[in-house]
């Protein structure tokens, strides 16, 4: 399937199956995380297919591991490559981080040190997934908890790296962004100056919560948790009006996997970025010399 005119995409929860299905909202499309469909029938891929058919569909990663020193699980690449035929998605991608190391899996993703030598292996990873999939990856920026002694590499110049060796793309997570910034003590908007946009194939948007055991709010340095399960705060709306003002529109999702509201609750959360993407995008149009 070709990528939609960029448009604003939700998460697509087996909550939202049948409204999912008869929506027919201005540039609406969704994304799901692949392993959880991973079968060879049944109701819920049945569901999905009959979504797939009616919207353009993205496939979003948590179990490849592109971080790790391993390639790729062989055989949970296959599945992968087979959804992927199934259901013919418009993006597929993945995040920068490890969840898997000698035969153990955590069920979490990982951080890894920007150094030279995890580059490589990320790369070599990356080409793998491509090979097999026959698509372009695009490959999430992580959420940061704690600074990294190892890291040799800023995080722009580290993805920009990874796009050109491998010709993968890049999904700019702005919730990860904001949350890495504050906890770690930066500034997002100087991160962003040196961000290669012109990789970036998808945005995602989310909502945070902060560590209950860090104190009793944002102000007060507490550490932040890219949890899923609220709506979508508004410095991260500010950092993607400033996003799409100077890149201009790209596919975008309100990422949404906990504490789920009602359907027509996170569409209108999701209409919000349909708006700044239509403005920016005829803006955009209007500006071209052709």
């Amino acid at each position: 399937m070709a990528a939609p005119t960029p448009g604003a995409g939700v998460s697509l929860k087996p909550e939202y199956f049948p409204e999912a299905l008869d929506c027919r909202a201005e540039g609406i499309w969704f994304e799901v995380h692949p392993e959880n469909y991973m079968v060879e029938g049944g109701p819920r891929l049945a569901w999905l297919q009959a979504v797939a058919e009616q919207h353009p569909l993205s496939l979003h990663g948590v179990a490849l591991s592109l971080a790790s020193p391993a390639p790729p699980d062989a055989a949970h690449l296959a599945r992968w490559r087979a959804l992927v035929e199934r259901l013919n998605p418009f993006l597929v991608s993945e995040h920068l981080a490890w969840s898997r190391h000698q035969g153990h899996y955590y069920p979490d993703l990982l951080p890894v040190p920007r150094t030279t030598a995890a580059l490589q292996a990320v790369v070599d990873n990356v080409n793998r997934v491509q090979d097999v999939l026959g698509r372009r990856l695009a490959v999430e920026n992580p959420s940061h908890y704690l600074a990294l002694a190892e890291h040799r590499h800023g995080e722009p110049e580290f993805l920009d790296s990874l796009c050109r060796r491998t010709g993968c793309g890049l999904l700019l997570d702005l919730n990860n962004l904001y949350i890495s910034a504050h906890n770690l003590g930066f500034d997002a908007r100087a991160c962003l100056a040196g961000f290669p946009f012109d990789a970036v194939m998808e945005i995602h948007l989310a909502g945070h919560t902060v560590d209950p055991g860090e104190g009793e709010g944002e102000d007060e340095g507490a550490l932040l948790i890219d949890s899923h399960d609220a709506p979508v705060a508004e410095p991260v709306w500010s950092l993607y009006r400033a996003v799409i003002e100077r890149a201009g529109p790209r596919p975008t999702l309100i990422e949404r996997d906990g504490n789920l509201p009602a359907f027509d609750v996170l569409l209108a959360e999701r209409q919000r970025a349909q708006q700044l993407l239509s403005r920016e995008g005829a803006g955009h149009v209007r500006s071209d010399p052709g």
